[in-house]
């Protein structure tokens, strides 16, 4: 079997674009029906809802938690807009974001060791989990996940997602795009 993926010189939201239009061809296949999507300040969800509307695809909207930062960067107001279009937002925990909490380096080896692949795949396995902790994706459902490496997205995968107490049980089957940097 052949499947064709892209690798883009550089990293960032000049790629989001064309990610969403590579995942559009992806899902054609007719074996998706989710698509997990990272988004800080709710650029890429807009920009997702419009490129995917129509589509017979539900999205997963996976902003940073509350407390991240001082202040949350995703609107609030957005929030009821996705969910009016059928989508859902989920504001999990940030599983690789949490060595004070399990008082362990465990979460930060493994993100280390993701980001070996870039910062877009990490980011891709973490809100995974996240959605399937949240109940939004069910345990071992077939998705498409994608995130960047900063803003905007440059990196998509279709995996078997599970919760974060079955990481081990994860499986990348496809890579759809990521950066050759970053």
């Amino acid at each position: 079997m052949e499947k064709r993926v892209v690798y883009f010189e550089q990293k960032g939201p000049e790629n989001t674009e064309e990610v969403l239009n590579i995942v559009k061809s992806r899902i054609k296949e007719g074996d998706i029906k989710k698509i997990v999507l990272a988004t800080t300040r709710g650029d890429t969800a807009k920009a997702a809802m419009d490129i995917f509307a129509g589509e017979a695809v539900k999205l997963v909207i996976v902003p940073h938690q509350y407390g991240f930062r001082e202040v949350n960067r995703f609107p609030r107001e957005l929030v009821a807009e996705i969910e009016s279009k059928g989508h859902t937002v989920h504001f999990g925990t940030m599983l690789f974001h949490t060595t004070e909490l399990y008082g362990t380096d465990t979460p930060q080896v493994i993100a280390n060791f993701l980001r070996t692949f870039g910062q877009g795949m990490k980011v891709c396995l973490e809100i995974a989990m996240m959605a399937t902790d949240g109940g939004k994706v069910d345990m071992g459902e077939k998705v498409v996940v994608v995130a960047g490496s900063g803003q905007g997205s440059d990196t998509a995968v279709v995996m078997r997602a599970f919760s974060s107490n079955r990481y081990k049980e994860i499986k990348v089957q496809e890579i759809l795009c990521k950066p050759l940097v970053g």
